[in-house]
Parts: structure tokens; sequence; C-alpha cells
């Protein structure tokens, strides 16, 4: 029998990341597209972030991208976040949007480009130091395109003496977290493809590493819970960037294109104690909203994600645990879709109403009249987005 005041709890504590540029103009390989209104520095991109706060009341953190999100002030910066109701969550660095970067970054063959890379990297921590910022999350579009273009191994070496160097900056409190993606922009070899290759690396570090798992980076048909499983296992999930995916790095609204993986991965985690605290780990966005409205976008991702959530806190583990047991393999699946069909909406607008918010968030959002403000207030200077 579920505990629902036990599952509003969980509900209430649970706390995701939204990414600052979610907020800024995106599109595709082919067009990055304007919109009215968005963000025109990173303050401005806070104060989006903080309505999608006040209205799930989940989303007290925003990740912060570098340069794009570049400020001569850091301690200012993180001092209006709070002044809004959120804070600075983890610092992304970025070393695959310059030129020097066109054959790797940390991995390139040439060492003056590897210290360039790696300074970046410092320099992310010297943000962290500045802003209170727990993580450091490291992606790298460093890979080869063709056989024999470098050598594989020594891309390997490269890369674990570039995180070394980086992990042996961090201070107390501080994480890596090294994300994976199995392809693009590389076409060959990617230096960092799987989780496997993530896991390795961050064993090597230290207790400060961890591996984050994009739920978009992933070949078709890869078991994504059983890799949530077990991280979790080993106590080396640092976090997610949950999106969604028909074809390949898609950048979606979460469950968007398959909320069912998203309830599975939610019930490995609430499973292996993911939930908890003390687990530390991360649950943020990473999407790129191309053809729909900013922040009714990332309101949408933040309650898709409070649905799998509840789901996978209705999951009845004491049948499951006999009927596993047992090796009654359809009533264990039963019970896993009992949870998954149940509709958690009213549950989710109850806990809202009980705690002094609007049961619809992306309604009350779009009711305030606000995106139609900012449209009109946000006119002139240089809209944020990729690259800026």
């Amino acid at each position: 029998m579920t505990d629902i005041a036990a599952v509003k709890a969980a509900l209430a504590d649970q706390r995701i990341e939204t990414p600052s540029w979610g907020y800024g103009n995106s599109g595709t390989r082919f067009k990055v597209f304007a919109q009215p209104g968005v963000p025109r520095n990173p303050y401005e991109k806070l104060d989006d972030a903080a309505q999608v706060h006040a209205h799930t009341g989940v989303a007290p953190r925003v990740s912060l991208h570098i340069p794009w999100d570049r400020v001569d002030d850091y301690a200012a910066l993180a001092a209006y976040a709070k002044e809004r109701g959120v804070e600075l969550g983890a610092i992304n660095s970025n070393t695959f949007q310059d030129d020097d970067y066109r054959l790797g970054s940390v991995c390139h063959p040439d060492p003056a480009v590897r210290r360039r890379a790696v300074d970046h990297l410092l320099d992310c921590v010297d943000i962290m130091d500045a802003t209170g910022s727990a993580d450091l999350k490291l992606w790298f579009a460093d890979g080869t395109n063709y056989p024999g273009q470098d050598d594989v191994t020594a891309r390997q070496e490269r890369l674990a003496e570039s995180l070394a160097e980086v992990y042996a900056r961090l201070g107390e409190g501080q994480r890596m977290l090294l994300e994976y993606k199995f392809f693009e922009p590389a076409f060959y070899t990617t230096d960092v493809p799987d989780w496997g290759t993530a896991y390795a690396h961050c064993l090597k570090l230290g207790p400060k590493a961890r591996v984050v798992v994009d739920t978009g980076h992933h070949a078709p048909g890869t078991n994504i819970e059983f890799i949530v499983a077990l991280l979790l296992r080993e106590g080396r999930l640092g976090g997610f960037d949950f999106n969604s995916r028909f074809y390949a790095d898609d950048d979606l609204m979460a469950g968007a294109a398959d909320p069912f993986q998203l309830f599975r991965i939610m019930h490995e985690v609430v499973r292996n104690g993911g939930l908890d605290p003390a687990t530390d780990v991360a649950f943020m966005l990473d999407q790129c909203h191309n053809v729909e409205a900013k922040v009714p976008a990332v309101i949408r991702s933040v309650m898709n994600v409070q649905e799998a959530t509840a789901k996978a806190l209705l999951v009845d583990t004491d049948a499951l645990a006999v009927a596993q047991r047992s090796g009654d393999v359809l009533a264990a699946h039963a019970v896993l879709m009992d949870a998954y069909d149940t509709d958690v909406r009213p549950l989710l607008r109850a806990l809202r109403e009980e705690r002094g918010l609007d049961p619809d968030p992306v309604a009350a959002y779009l009711r305030s009249g606000r995106q139609e403000r900012i449209a009109a207030e946000r006119v002139g200077g240089a809209q944020a987005g990729w690259g800026a």
C-alpha cells in the first residue's frame, strides 16, 4: 500500500535544475531561431528561471554556461540570483566553439591547444569559487572523423592528464561531473563516448568525480535505466541532463518522445535511493527550445519530470519484490504498469495547491501576462543564444 503523504513529501523535496541556455535563442545545425522577449544577458536569464521556480516550486537552481554567461562580477550575479529566489548551480564549460578546437580540446595533439582548454576549465573552477557552485560539468566534443586521424590511446592519455589537473584544483565540497555522448560532432571516434569511458576516468580521478547521464546521448535501444541503476550502485551517478530524443541528440522537452522511458529511469532512481539528498544526484535539464516559447517549455519539462517521479514513487515495491522473488514475470511487470498508468496529475495539482501554488503552472504563467511584457520590454541589445 503506497503512503500518499510520503509520496507528496518526496515530491515537495524534489529539486530540478534548469539551464540558462534553455532561455536563450536556439535552433538546429541549419539556423538559430530568434524569439521576442528572449534574455539579453545572464541577469535576464535568471529572471526567467525565477519565474519557473515561482510557478513550480521545485526549480531553485540555474546552471551557467561559460563563456555564454560570462560577467564581470560572479559574486554579484550569485547575489542577484538569491534576490530572485534562486541560486546558481552547475558551471558548464565550453571547449567546442573555438577555431582552435577543430581537432579537439583536452585531447588535441597540440599541447598549446590542450593548455588553452585546461586553462578554461580552471577558470570555470574559479567561477565556482565566486558563485558558490558545487559542480563543474564537463562535456567534450573531442574525437576524430577518420581512421588514422589520430592515436586513439594517446587521446585517452591526454584526456586523463587534463582531467587530473583540473580535479586537483577542486575545492572542498566541489565535484567534477563528466558527461558522455556517443557521437557528434566527431563521427568516427568520440573521446568520451559512453558511460563506461566516463566511469573509468572518474574512478581513476577519485571520489569527487562522477558521471552525468544525458538522456539524449545514447544509441537507439540503449537501456538507460540499467546505466542509472549501476552508477547509483557504485555511488558514481553525479546527475542527469534530462531531455528527450526521437533520432539523436534532439534536446527536446523531457518525456516528450518516450515518457515511459523517463518513468523507468525514475523508478531506478527511486529504487536505488537516488532521491535521497545524501546521494547528491543533480537533476538537471539540458534542452534547446527551438520552436516553442522558452519559459513555458521549461515549466512543462519540470512538470514532466515531476510526473515521472510521482509515478515511480507509486510503485508498490512490496508487491514487486514478492513477484520478483517468486519469478512471476507477468505480475512484476503489471506492478510497474499499474504505477505508470496512474494519472498523477490530480496528486500534483493538490500538492501545488497545498503549497500555495497554482495547480497548472503553465497556464498560470501564460495568464500572468509576463510573456507579453518581456517581449515589449526586452528590445534592443543582443539576444542570448548559442555562441552568446
